[in-house]
């Protein structure tokens, strides 16, 4: 499954089109040059796999310091999974297993 890309310039936009799709939103913080983000983005590939109605958001952190910023991100990968725009559900740091990730999810659907 496709990652999403998004940067400063389109965020916004994107996340809002991904809710009004009733969607489930992983904003996936991560570096092209860090192991551990390339461990979570198999993680995110099973998510999806897994549950048909999750997008993912990939934003690069050394790009998008803005959304960094924004979002609290201290380190990579940080994965964060909102229901809604003002519902956020998940906040982690470090690889997550899809496993926990559909746990939070199936909670709230």
């Amino acid at each position: 499954m496709p990652f999403i890309d998004v940067d400063e310039d389109n965020f916004d936009a994107v996340l809002a089109r991904e809710f009004e799709k009733k969607r489930v939103v992983v904003l996936k913080f991560g570096s092209h040059y860090c192991d551990a983000c390339q461990l979570m983005e198999m993680e995110l590939e099973e998510l999806c796999d897994r549950l048909a109605n999750v997008s993912v958001l990939s934003i690069d952190s050394g790009v998008s310091e803005y959304l960094t910023q924004r979002y609290f991100i201290e380190e990579v990968p940080t994965t964060l999974i909102f229901k809604e725009a003002q519902k956020q559900l998940f906040y982690r740091t470090g690889i997550t297993l899809a496993d926990d990730m559909i746990d939070v999810i199936l909670k709230e659907i």
